[in-house]
Formats: C-alpha cells, structure tokens, sequence
C-alpha cells in the first residue's frame, strides 16, 4: 500500500496517474492531467441511519470520518456520479461542491436530479464521451441479481466508467456491481489495464449481495490476469460486510495477491 495522504498535502495534479480512496466509494483519479472525483459523499461519520434492510443496518453511515479535506475534493476538474444513491451523491455533497462544475451523470433521470439540486454543467455520459483529453465510456451492469433487482428495483441502474486516453494505461472503474455479463463483456471488449473493483460485498438481509465480494474480484482477475486490480468500496457504510484483511487473505490464498491492491482510506496509489 502507499503511504497514508495527509489532507494538507494533496499533491497537484500533474503527469503522474493516480488513486487515491477517500472513502467508501469516494475516490479522486488523477489521470492524464486531469483530476476527476467520483462518488462523493461528504458527510460526518454517523450522519445517516444505517440502510434499512440490510446488514448491520443498526449502524450509522458513514461508519469513519472523511479523510480528507472537502476543499481538496471540490477542487477537482470534474465529478462523476455513477448513480444517486445515498453513498454515492449525498446532501453534504450537493451543498459543498461549486454548482458550476463538470458532473458527469448515467442518464437523464440522473442529470435531471442533479440539475434540480442547482448544478449547472450536468453531462450525461455516451461511449464516447471526451472531457480534456480523456475518452470516458460509460459501461453497465447490475447492483444484484437479476432476481435481487426485480425485487428492489430502486437499485438500478447503476454505471461503470472507461477511462482511456492514448498516452496512458486505461482505467475501468466498474462501479456498484456484482459480476455478470455486462461486466464481462466490458473487460473483454475494452483494453484493461487497471480496474477498480467496488468490492465491500454489501447484503441485503434474505436477499443476497449488491456488489461484488472475494469470488467477483476473483472474476475479475481470472477475465482480466494481466490487470492491476484495486479494491474499494469496503469498511465504510453499515452494509458492506467484507473487510480489506479477509479480502486481502482471499487473493492471497487464490494466487493473485501480487495483482491486487487494497488501499485504506486517505491512501494513494500510482497506476
């Protein structure tokens, strides 16, 4: 793992590529010269009920502090939002970001609910969508079973993204997913290069998992071997039942400890 990012000390955005998890979902992707925010969830810890119906809902979310500055994460070139859920956009964000800037969105549903919360750049990402420099392609897949999501629809749908650019390793952040067709078809259509696994394996009580845990990443890696892999999305919101070490365990046992990453939060990694 890299070394812990102190708050006051966010390097600037410059040639070199990087990760850096903040928290749950919430991560900054330097790439390309351009620093994107994806997910951001801004909240104090403890700041909303646990999600009902789901494991260890007693909890209240987040379940750690954010470790880094809000000033340094709305400070980035753009933002996307792979979907509108709680964890992923939430009130703290929509009041703290400026209402100017870039947001890059699935669909029109979601661009015209963050258009209503005053944001006025709001783009609805394509295959082929460009944003200085960078190729963003939006990809699919599900957040749960087929038969999960008919019973909860609310949960779809949910979006990946494609970062490419012909200078730089391709970044695939797969989003709130758990493996499937949508997401195997990505890997195989897409140079793959590094991925970013939401990999926290939340549950819904007598309903299953909502994303991916130690047998999707294991997926991942057997779709993609020569892939970077980094884990995210984990010990952060009261449903996410997987922890770094059992994670961290599993790729050990299974053989590919070496092609996966498992950042804290705060923690920065070049890709």
């Amino acid at each position: 793992m890299a070394a812990s990012l102190n708050a006051a000390a966010m390097p600037a955005v410059g040639s070199a590529n990087a990760f850096t998890q903040v928290r749950n979902a919430t991560t900054l992707l330097d790439y390309a010269g351009v620093r994107f925010l994806i997910d951001p969830m801004f909240a104090e810890r403890g700041a909303y009920p646990g999600f009902p119906g789901s494991a260890m809902s007693h909890l209240r979310n987040p379940l750690v502090p954010l470790p880094v500055s809000i000033a340094d994460l709305a400070a980035a070139d753009a933002v996307i939002v792979t979907h509108t859920h709680l964890d992923h956009w939430d009130e703290a964000a929509q009041k703290m970001l400026p209402k100017a800037m870039p947001i890059f969105v699935q669909n029109m549903d979601d661009a015209t609910t963050i258009r209503g919360q005053g944001f006025t750049d709001v783009r609805i990402l394509t295959a082929n969508s460009r944003f200085k420099g960078v190729q963003l392609s939006r990809t699919g897949g599900h957040h749960g079973s087929g038969e999960l999501v008919r019973a909860v629809p609310i949960l779809d749908p949910v979006m990946g993204v494609l970062f490419r650019h012909v200078a730089h390793k391709s970044v695939y952040i797969v989003g709130d997913t758990v493996w499937n067709s949508e997401v195997a078809q990505a890997i195989a259509t897409y140079r793959r290069e590094v991925i970013v696994i939401n990999a926290g394996y939340a549950q819904l009580i007598d309903l299953g998992p909502i994303l991916m845990g130690p047998q999707g990443v294991l997926s991942v890696h057997r779709a993609a071997p020569a892939a970077q892999l980094i884990a995210t999305h984990m010990e952060a919101i009261n449903h996410c039942v997987l922890s770094r070490a059992d994670l961290a365990a599993f790729a050990k046992k299974e053989g590919f400890a070496q092609r996966l990453l498992i950042p804290a939060d705060g923690e920065r990694v070049p890709i």
